[in-house]
């Protein structure tokens, strides 16, 4: 019976010391801070080993040599990703002995803790022990913890793309254990709207903005993205159309499809907008060094869309909704922009410098009988981008002599627009010629001058000689 209970207790011990030879992972969480914003990464003591049954160093040749602790890596020389062929320098982590068994070793002579280093394809030390036995050194029982680290360079400089990063690695000291393990290196999930702008306000102030055949285009700014996935950049607007508001504070609508969204690179594909999300990509933006990719969206709109839909005075606004969506849908990151175009009143009178005189002759009877008139041609060039009426009148109330007043009355002239009912005498009181015009770029006028027959022959007996008068066109928005 005896002898029976000495083999019981003798296959139990083997049994346990072999559960406690287990190999353990070394499971390192990178937080997405320390990966998107570059900011070094220091872990919390981490037990990489367990110490059960040693307190001192191994010597070789009768203790005179010490056997340094090492790792090395025994799956090369980078951490490789778990599911992609995306590899990580081993330069990338550095480690350092925290302590064993609650505090560092004792250093003895000559004994000392290397600074952080990385793993190698070759034995590297974690520990230089005493250079004798003689000289002690030993340490405690337990836990063999490290601190880890990823300098801020590193994240600048390598791709941490969503996943597992392993290195196998082993190291030399039997009572340690496990012998062999894994690092690895977890990234988790994510992407993140770095810079972009969240408004966007466009100024028109210049009619020449609407007579040039260019494309017109606004950036929206830099947009940069941090990201562990690859993502796919999706836009849509917030509404069907673009809302409108007069500088009357009239409201109304524009077809939002007038507007194009691409980028000043081959980033993104130039597409219509609409209120349903689309894919904008060019590509995948894909996990690039330093997890960050960059780009400038701009909005498009055609010269001809441009004159015929934003031309009228007044404010026209929409929201962007951006969506940088990873390639396999699982995460996705909001980013809204309002964009914001004023188009100030903007007004222009021009006569051509060939319809700037307008010249009646009285040199027959039937010009003083019947009066005389004369229309000229596109005389005014009027531009208004609000609703507006036309006025005329004259500087004085009668003509002119070399400069001086004479008794004939500006009223002897009447003037009219070709299409408008309206014909007026001239006054130096501004009168109405025009009415309820609306909107209009570049329109030529036909001016209509009449002198009528009654006033003509009030001219009768007049010096034989050249009066004139300076006729002005001014606008009033309605």
């Amino acid at each position: 019976m005896k002898t029976m209970r000495a083999f019981l207790t003798g296959i139990f011990t083997v049994c346990c010391g072999f559960t406690a030879i287990k190999a353990q992972d070394v499971y390192l969480s990178i937080p997405e801070n320390n990966i998107l914003n570059r900011v070094e990464f220091t872990s919390v003591p981490t037990r990489v080993m367990t110490n059960a049954n040693r307190t001192n160093w191994d010597y070789a040749f009768l203790g005179l040599l010490p056997i340094a602790p090492t790792f090395t890596s025994v799956s090369g020389a980078a951490f490789t990703h778990s599911s992609s062929s995306s590899t990580l320098p081993g330069s990338t982590l550095l480690w350092q002995l925290e302590s064993m068994g609650g505090q560092l070793p004792s250093a003895g002579y000559s004994g000392s803790l290397p600074g952080f280093q990385s793993f190698s394809t070759s034995p590297v030390k974690w520990y230089e022990p005493p250079s004798s036995i003689f000289f002690g050194g030993g340490f405690n029982r337990g836990n063999i913890n490290f601190t880890f680290k990823i300098p801020a360079a590193q994240f600048t400089a390598n791709a941490f793309r969503a996943g597992n990063y392993s290195m196998d690695i082993t190291q030399n000291y039997n009572d340690f254990t496990p012998i062999n393990f894994k690092t690895i290196l977890v990234i988790p999930q994510t992407i993140r709207w770095l810079t972009s702008s969240l408004t966007k306000y466009v100024e028109v102030s210049s009619l020449n903005d609407y007579r040039t055949t260019n494309t017109k285009v606004w950036d929206l700014g830099n947009t940069e993205i941090a990201n562990t996935v690859d993502f796919n950049f999706w836009a849509k607007t917030a509404a069907t159309n673009i809302q409108f508001t007069s500088s009357k504070g009239v409201p109304g609508t524009r077809n939002i499809a007038a507007v194009k969204l691409g980028s000043n690179g081959p980033a993104l594909t130039t597409k219509a907008l609409s209120a349903d999300f689309q894919n904008f990509s060019a590509a995948n933006f894909t996990v690039a060094a330093g997890n960050r990719n960059s780009f400038i969206p701009q909005l498009y709109v055609s010269a001809d869309d441009f004159k015929n839909l934003f031309f009228e005075a007044g404010t026209y606004t929409f929201d962007l909704n951006f969506n940088a969506k990873s390639t396999d849908n699982s995460i996705n990151n909001l980013q809204n922009t309002a964009v914001q175009l004023k188009v100030l009143p903007l007004s222009e009178i021009t006569i051509p410098s060939s319809g700037r005189n307008v010249n009646f002759n009285f040199n027959t009877a039937e010009h003083y009988t019947n009066g005389q008139s004369q229309t000229i041609p596109n005389q005014i060039i009027l531009s208004n981008n609000e609703s507006f009426e036309l006025y005329v009148k004259s500087d004085e109330n009668y003509f002119k002599k070399a400069g001086l007043q004479t008794d004939i009355n500006s009223n002897i002239l009447q003037i009219g627009i070709n299409g408008s009912p309206v014909t007026v005498p001239l006054s130096k009181t501004p009168q109405k010629i025009l009415l309820n015009g609306t909107p209009v770029l570049d329109r030529g006028l036909n001016v209509t001058y009449t002198i009528p027959p009654a006033r003509a022959q009030s001219l009768v007996g007049k010096e034989n000689t050249t009066y004139s008068i300076n006729i002005y066109y001014s606008f009033t928005a309605i």
